[in-house]
């Protein structure tokens, strides 16, 4: 049933697709190029360029196959993790780890490059 409402977007024209931030209409903002600059340009010797495969199933499998393993990786990792290390342990790093972010917030400037 998910794929039902996914696959449609997958074909979507680009203004559909397109943030509210970004300008489609770019094509007809740039100057017709001068006639002198039409002329047609020698081409290299070097073969056919490749073509360009753009395959949205691919796409959707990999992220998804991708998407899996890391979450597969992070789920047996924590696992083991919590195996070796008891949960008061992980509360007192994680509350010295946030008290020294808050620390180092008050001396280190937004604009040093850090």
């Amino acid at each position: 049933m998910l794929l039902l409402f996914l696959v449609p977007l997958l074909w979507a024209p680009a203004a559909v697709r397109a943030g509210p931030d970004e300008d489609l209409s770019h094509r007809n903002k740039e100057p017709p190029a001068p006639a002198q600059q039409l002329q047609p340009q020698p081409v290299a010797a070097q073969g056919p360029e490749p073509a360009r495969v753009e395959d949205p199933y691919g796409v959707a499998v990999g992220g998804t196959v991708g998407h899996c393993l890391c979450t597969g990786l992070a789920v047996i990792g924590g696992r083991m993790i919590a195996q070796k290390i008891s949960v008061r342990t992980v509360t007192i790093i994680g509350g010295i780890v946030f008290l020294a972010f808050a620390f180092s917030a008050l001396f280190i400037s937004p604009d040093s490059g850090f």
